[in-house]
């Protein structure tokens, strides 16, 4: 008897190891590429590396203590994971059900009860694999990550722009009402467009549609790359963007310091959908009311002579 518990022991302790190394890699791949595609935005170094490792870095770290303190200390996991699942549920109040309980609160009761009923041998094996796959996989995302931002062009213009590309010329306006940085949802942002004065730094009462959202075939067409224009196509069959190289969050469309990575554009995909354009290029259907921070609009209007 005391064999088969010693041997079932082992193997619930052996799973419990195997998820954990699984969900701290996978938090670890997500944290790292996130990191570096919605965050590192902010002009102190400071508030880019505590971004990076409280919003980013914290889950997977978390996965690693459980597993850590779980081969440690098997009684005291269940507890703890029970403790971080409390602060989840508090913290993502607002986050789905898929997030919330599928993604975290059930993984980390699971893995509470198998370190808390099994045993994982040889303990200096089980920490190497938990802990250096994780870290591993947080350091060369990261790395790969800061290179790309590191190559940013700003050249501290964020005034009306007008870029050429082909048969499109637009005036993109200046940092302001028509260029926010706050989230917008697509309804406000057609009627902020169609309210701005002639030089796009005023909102007026009576609508003058001088200023518009870009058609998505325009977003596209107008994407660039270190002050080349990124070839960009729009493909209607396939909704799908084609690009000749992969466009960056750079001058003059983007600003490289702002935390909105999304504009809108005037092409609609249904009755309550909008297409969105992303700062690498990619094109999404989202829907017309929701305005998280990081999705906004600029205005455009034609080029004048």
């Amino acid at each position: 008897m005391k064999s088969s518990l010693t041997k079932r022991q082992l193997i619930l302790g052996w799973i419990a190891v195997g998820i954990v190394v699984i969900i701290a890699s996978l938090w670890a791949y997500w944290g790292g590429i996130e990191n570096f595609h919605e965050g590192w935005y902010s002009k102190s170094i400071w508030e880019n590396i505590s971004m990076m490792i409280v919003q980013y870095w914290s889950l997977a770290l978390v996965f690693i203590i459980i597993g850590i303190i779980g081969i440690r200390f098997p009684i005291a996991s269940l507890p703890l994971c029970i403790v971080f699942g409390i602060a989840a549920a508090i913290i993502l109040s607002g986050a789905s059900f898929g997030v919330l309980w599928v993604i975290i609160i059930i993984p980390l009761t699971g893995l509470g009860l198998l370190f808390f009923f099994g045993r994982a041998k040889p303990k200096r094996l089980v920490y190497i694999l938990v802990a250096s796959l994780p870290i591993a996989i947080l350091l060369v995302t990261s790395i790969i990550g800061l290179l790309r931002v590191s190559q940013r062009m700003d050249d501290g213009n964020y005034g009306r722009r007008r870029i050429e590309a082909g048969i499109v010329c637009l005036v993109w306006a200046s940092q302001g009402p028509g260029w926010p940085d706050d989230g917008i949802s697509y309804y406000e942002a057609k009627e902020i467009c169609a309210h701005l004065n002639e030089d796009g730094t005023k909102v007026l009462h009576e609508k003058v549609n001088i200023w518009r959202l870009p058609t998505v075939e325009e977003a596209v067409a107008s994407q660039m790359l270190h002050g080349e224009n990124a070839g960009g196509i729009w493909d209607p069959r396939y909704e799908k963007a084609i690009y000749r190289f992969t466009p960056d969050k750079e001058t003059p469309l983007w600003d490289p310091h702002s935390k909105v990575i999304y504009y809108w554009t005037d092409t609609i995909e249904s009755e309550v959908r909008a297409y969105i354009i992303v700062y690498n290029g990619g094109v999404y259907p989202r829907s017309m009311e929701i305005h998280p921070d990081y999705l906004s609009f600029r205005a455009v209007k034609e080029c004048s002579e």
